[in-house]
C-alpha cells in the first residue's frame, strides 16, 4: 500500500484541509498520515473560530519519524501558514520524500484576485521557492498570479492561460494543474468552455495541455479545492495519468456538490464530500 503525508491545519468543523483530505484519500485505499501545523475550532468562515499554531512541533515528528525509518511516497502540502512553516515543508521534501518520493504543493492562500488576510507578495514569492522543489502543483488562478508577480485578469484568452502554465513550469515542477479557469473568448466558446468552470493540466516535460471543463454552480463553497487537491493526490497514488487524475477530481467536487444541493438545509460551510464518496470508489475501480 502506497503511504502519503499530508501536511496543513485541521479545522475540527468546516469541511476542509486535514478533515477532508484523511478521509478521501484513506478510502481511496492510500494510507493517508497527517501532520497538522495548526487546529482551529472551525475553518476562517466562521467568526470567533480559536486557534493553535503547532509550528513548534513540526520539526520534532518529523526528526522522531525518520529516527523509526519511516519513508513516505509522498509529501501533499496544503494552507501553511507561515515562512517557518513553508521552510519546514521544504525541508520535509527532502527529510521524508527523498529521491523517489513525490512532491505535491496546493499553496492555498488566495482566490478572486485576492491574497488570503495575513499574507503578502513576499509570502506568494516564499511559497513560489516551495513550489520549485515539488514534482505537482496545484494553484487556482489567483495563486499562480501571485506567484509569478503578475496582473491578475479577470477577462482573458487561452493565450493568456498557456502563458501563465509557462510559467509556473519554469518554477521547476513537472506537472501543473491550473484551476479556477473561466473563458470568455471566441476561441474557448467554439470549444464548448464558455459558462462552464475549468481547470488545464500541463505536462512540462511534454509541453502537452489537457483541459477539462465542467459544470458552474452559482453557489461557493468553501474546501472544495482541498477535496480536489486530496482526489489527485490519491489518484496520482494509484497510478492514474495526470489527465484522467484531474478529471476525477473535478467530477468528484462537482458530485460533492450536487449531493449538498439535495440537501433542503444543506450547510454553507462545505460541501457533503462523504455522501459522493461511492462515486468515488466506482470511479476508481473502473481503472
Amino acid at each position: 500500500m502506497k503511504r502519503i503525508l499530508t501536511v496543513q491545519d485541521i479545522s475540527c468543523v468546516g469541511k476542509c484541509s486535514l478533515t477532508v483530505a484523511l478521509p478521501i484519500i484513506s478510502a481511496m485505499g492510500v494510507e493517508c498520515c497527517v501532520l497538522p501545523t495548526a487546529v482551529l475550532s472551525t475553518h476562517t468562515a466562521f467568526k470567533g473560530f480559536t486557534f493553535r499554531d503547532l509550528t513548534g512541533d513540526l520539526q520534532k515528528i518529523s526528526n522522531h519519524w525518520q529516527e523509526e525509518k519511516i519513508h513516505f511516497d509522498a509529501v501533499y502540502s496544503g494552507y501553511l501558514g507561515s515562512f517557518e512553516q513553508i521552510e519546514l515543508v521544504s525541508k520535509m521534501f527532502d527529510d521524508l520524500a527523498g529521491n523517489d518520493g513525490i512532491t505535491i504543493v496546493d499553496p492555498c492562500m488566495g482566490d478572486n484576485g485576492k491574497l488570503y488576510s495575513g499574507f503578502t507578495q513576499d509570502f506568494a514569492y516564499a511559497m513560489a521557492k516551495l513550489c520549485e522543489k515539488a514534482n505537482v502543483i496545484v494553484p487556482n488562478l489567483t495563486e499562480a498570479c501571485f506567484m509569478l508577480g503578475i496582473p491578475y485578469e479577470t477577462d482573458y484568452d487561452m493565450d493568456y492561460i498557456n502563458n501563465i502554465l509557462v510559467e509556473l513550469g519554469h518554477l521547476g515542477a513537472k506537472k501543473i494543474i491550473l484551476k479556477g479557469i473561466e473563458f470568455t473568448d471566441e476561441a474557448a466558446d467554439l470549444k464548448g468552455f464558455q459558462g462552464k468552470m475549468g481547470i488545464a493540466c500541463y505536462d512540462v516535460e511534454r509541453k502537452k495541455t489537457d483541459w477539462y471543463f465542467h459544470k458552474k454552480f452559482p453557489q461557493s463553497f468553501h474546501g472544495t479545492g482541498d477535496i480536489f487537491a486530496s482526489v489527485l493526490t490519491g489518484a496520482l497514488m494509484r497510478g492514474l495519468p495526470l489527465d484522467k487524475a484531474c478529471a476525477l477530481s473535478a467530477d468528484f467536487v462537482v458530485e460533492a456538490i450536487k449531493a449538498t444541493l439535495r440537501e433542503p438545509d444543506w450547510n454553507w460551510y462545505g460541501v457533503n464530500f462523504e455522501q459522493a464518496i461511492p462515486y468515488l470508489l466506482r470511479r476508481i475501480a473502473a481503472y
